[in-house]
């Protein structure tokens, strides 16, 4: 046994494939001093018993690539290590049986060209030629992904912490993390059974016990143990050794060959969670009795798909905990609450697919202490407080698990643990005709239905319900003045003497204005690349009011937190459910607003950019003059307790100008006109303000150092080599992003987000167009394009500036 070091430069929790690929990692490309805990040993909690399927497309081209990793890493293991790590590229076949499904995986076809993967729609008839074995009457057809293939989930590890070994790493096995020396909010040594281990990081990559571990530092990891079974049978004559994996999403379960016989499971609808309480330590290689009664739905549906089944002997059924989250995504990241624990967990079922990966992007994040890619939609800083709550955790990571083979509808929303967060305009938006989605537990309309209609949404793959509804929102904010709920805003105030110091560091944009000023900035990472994307209001000389997007709330705060300085005399709080947020859009804006307060809200008083205190219905509002629709309008930030007051007389006094509430999903359509950018999809950690068209945001000219300044200065002036633009398309086509952008004939990049634009009445999307040698206005302009739109050409148009532009007069008069 490897004796406990006194001392590492980094500390791995958990000897399962991700803190065995992330000690190789770590060891390997970084040479870090690296030490792997395992409290059983190598394998023995949830690995072991992993299916192995090993998929690599999914709709984030980061995760995407991260999962590609995972295929070249684990193709080279063998020879680098001399142990075999089972793999087989056999390739992937998807089943499609309705019209639904196929148009997902038309879509999907679509996503794979985009990000350069290999992927095939391909006939019934041709199924049958590749799986002899299988039923194919209820085809409409399956897609055929030849790069994806299978593992041993134990041979990869095991080679990955040899690997680990030969880089340098100690792997200490039968040690169990008791607990945490803490100082400062970071952790200095690691507590166990065998002694404490002094460290400057710790990486949490504990599997079903991450909850645990981070619970120790007093870290929130929401991940939830769900029982998941499935079967290997006997030989089946006829199956060959190299068939391709099968995922048949319609009858939820999945098949891989193996010594010839058939693993086979699946992911039933009605799920069976393990505890809320804690994992047992006493859990290696150890699994629940066989639950044949609950297993039997996915013998029905795979006998019919394989007929051989019913004849096939099962050698032995596996029914074992995997770690599963409230969003079906995995987890990976700095921990908000500590900024020296990493964590890697939740992975799904997906964790031999993504192992590589995985391991590779962490240790990254470990050494640069931020992500290599853009990596939003697994960061841990996604969620926030109301996922501690873990009966929520459980009810809504239940019905994440239940939807993993249904069909993905755009737009699609979760219906557990709703309502959880309401602003006190819910019932008033609701006798309105609201119909609400849920962003980060907040409910917020979404769209609002007409007297007469159904007040829900029906989804589908095509136009859906709420689409005129939607128009016709989109047209009175063009036309007279809508008012938004906006109150799920995160905000922040950041006070103190050094306040003005640390926000101009961190942000790209001038926010040293006068009092009174309103700044809209990026925060960028050391590569350029935007982490966020906010609004700085200067209501006193050292106080600062940031408001971000809902989503972001934990991310956002987390990052600005992350650098300020040490010692720094700076305060930030969190305000976000002591404000709520009302926006007062469209060409009457002015005319409402000043029907409700004796302040001067003329252009000449308060300009466009500007941010004042205001009273309304007796209550001391912060007006933010700012847009995310291309009209006239004003942030209304209303003391919580308050904003139904100062809504009311808001619609009362907007009935001659005829206001009305307006939801979500007209926003977006709005912005898409205007050309506003969207974090996490237009704009990323992967994209800069100058390939985003946002130069403008940035005070380059100014002598001031921020952070990502220097990765700019180093690409000023050169040739840009994508630049996100704007594309028109027929009025009946559906964009979602992701599509294929062609110029004369050839891909050039992929949409980022897509929708409609009621004003133009087009299809409209944005995307960065790439070329090697730069993107010049002339290279742009002088090429003729289409997009790629589940599998088919349709023309379109670019457009260099905003597509719908009622004139900055209008916006700013």
């Amino acid at each position: 046994m490897t004796m406990l070091p006194s001392h590492a430069q980094i500390v791995v929790i958990g000897g399962g494939i991700i803190g065995c690929s992330t000690a190789y990692h770590l060891a390997r490309d970084h040479k870090a001093d690296v030490v792997l805990l395992e409290q059983g040993t190598l394998t023995s909690g949830s690995t072991w018993h992993a299916a192995g399927l090993v998929g690599q497309l999914r709709s984030s081209a980061s995760i995407t690539r991260v999962l590609k990793y995972s295929v070249e890493l684990y193709k080279d293991l063998e020879a680098e290590t001399g142990l075999a790590t089972g793999w087989k590229m056999t390739g992937c076949l998807r089943l499609a049986t309705n019209q639904d499904r196929w148009t997902e995986f038309r879509r999907l076809a679509t996503t794979a060209g985009s990000f350069g993967m290999e992927m095939h729609l391909v006939s019934p008839e041709e199924v049958k030629r590749m799986w002899p074995l299988m039923n194919v009457d209820d085809l409409v057809g399956a897609s055929w992904l030849p790069t994806d293939g299978q593992a041993s989930p134990s041979d990869i590890t095991q080679s990955l912490a040899k690997g680990a070994r030969m880089h340098g790493a100690k792997i200490v096995e039968n040690v169990r993390v008791t607990g945490f020396d803490m100082k400062d909010g970071r952790i200095v040594a690691v507590k166990t059974t065998l002694g404490d281990i002094a460290c400057e990081k710790v990486v949490n990559c504990a599997g079903q016990w991450a909850r645990q571990v981070g619970a120790m530092a007093g870290i929130n990891v929401p991940l939830q143990p769900v029982k998941h079974q499935y079967i290997i049978t006997e030989k089946l004559d006829g199956l060959a050794t190299d068939a391709p994996t099968i995922r048949d999403p319609d009858r939820r379960t999945y098949f891989k060959e193996e010594v010839g016989g058939l693993v086979m499971g699946g992911y039933e609808p009605n799920p069976q969670p393990w505890t809320t309480g804690d994992v047992p330590d006493e859990w290696a290689f150890r699994l629940f009795d066989d639950d044949f009664d609950h297993f039997e739905q996915h013998m029905v549906q795979a006998i019919e798909r394989i007929p051989a089944l019913e004849k096939a002997g099962v050698k032995q059924m596996i029914n074992g905990p995997e770690s599963f989250t409230p969003d079906g995504n995995f987890i990976l990241g700095v921990a908000p609450e500590c900024s020296n624990m990493f964590v890697g967990a939740g992975f799904n079922a997906f964790g031999i697919a993504s192992g590589g990966g995985a391991g590779w992007v962490l240790a990254q994040w470990v050494v640069d202490g931020e992500a290599p890619l853009d990596l939003w939609v697994v960061d841990i800083r996604r969620f926030s407080g109301m996922h501690r709550d873990r009966q929520w955790v459980l009810d809504r990571t239940l019905e994440a698990y239940g939807k993993h083979y249904t069909v993905a509808f755009p737009h699609e929303e979760y219906e557990s643990g709703r309502p959880r967060l309401t602003s006190p305009l819910y019932e008033r938006l609701k006798a309105h005709g609201a119909v609400f989605g849920s962003k980060l537990g907040w409910e917020r309309p979404n769209w609002f239905a007409p007297a007469g209609t159904e007040g829900r949404d029906v989804y589908s793959m095509g136009r859906q319900n709420w689409f005129d509804a939607v128009g016709a929102e989109h047209a009175h904010v063009r036309e007279a003045v809508g008012i938004f709920d906006q109150s799920s805003f995160a905000k922040y105030e950041v006070t103190g003497p050094d306040a003005l110091k640390v926000l101009d560091h961190i942000c790209a944009n001038d926010v040293t204005k006068p009092v009174g000023r309103l700044t809209y900035t990026q925060l960028l990472n050391t590569r350029g690349g935007i982490e966020a994307d906010l609004t700085v209001a200067r209501f006193g000389e050292d106080r600062f009011y940031i408001v971000t997007g809902t989503g972001f709330r934990t991310h956002d705060f987390g990052w600005i937190a992350d650098h300020v300085p040490a010692g720094a005399r700076v305060e930030m709080v969190d305000v976000t459910e002591d404000w709520g947020t009302l926006s007062l859009m469209g060409p009457r804006a002015r005319d409402v607003l000043a029907a409700v307060t004796d302040a001067d809200v003329s252009n000449a008083a308060f300009p466009f950019g500007h941010a004042r205190e205001i009273t309304i219905a007796g209550s001391v509002v912060r007006a933010l003059r700012i847009t995310y629709v291309g009209e006239l309008g004003w942030e209304l930030h209303v003391p919580i307790g308050a904003i139904g007051e100062v809504f009311d007389a808001l619609m009362a006094a907007g009935q001659p100008f005829g206001v009305k509430p307006v939801g979500y999903r007209a926003l977006e359509s709005l912005r898409l006109e205007k050309g506003y950018r969207a974090w996490g999809s237009d704009i990323t950690p992967n994209d800069t303000p100058l390939e985003a068209g946002l130069g403008f945001a940035v005070k380059l000219k100014r002598n001031a150092d921020f952070l990502g300044r220097s990765a700019l200065q180093a690409v000023a002036g050169q040739p840009l080599k994508k630049r996100l633009m704007g594309f028109t398309a027929g009025p009946d086509v559906v964009l979602l992003g992701r599509e294929t952008i062609l110029r004369n004939g050839k891909p050039v990049g992929y949409l980022t987000s897509g929708g409609y634009g009621y004003t133009l009445g087009k299809a409209i999307g944005y995307g960065y167009v790439r070329n090697a040698e730069g993107v010049s206005d002339d290279y742009l302009t002088s090429g003729s394009y289409e997009l790629v739109v589940a599998m088919e050409k349709v023309p379109a148009e670019i457009h260099l500036g905003p597509m719908f532009d009622p004139g900055m007069e209008r916006i700013k008069a």
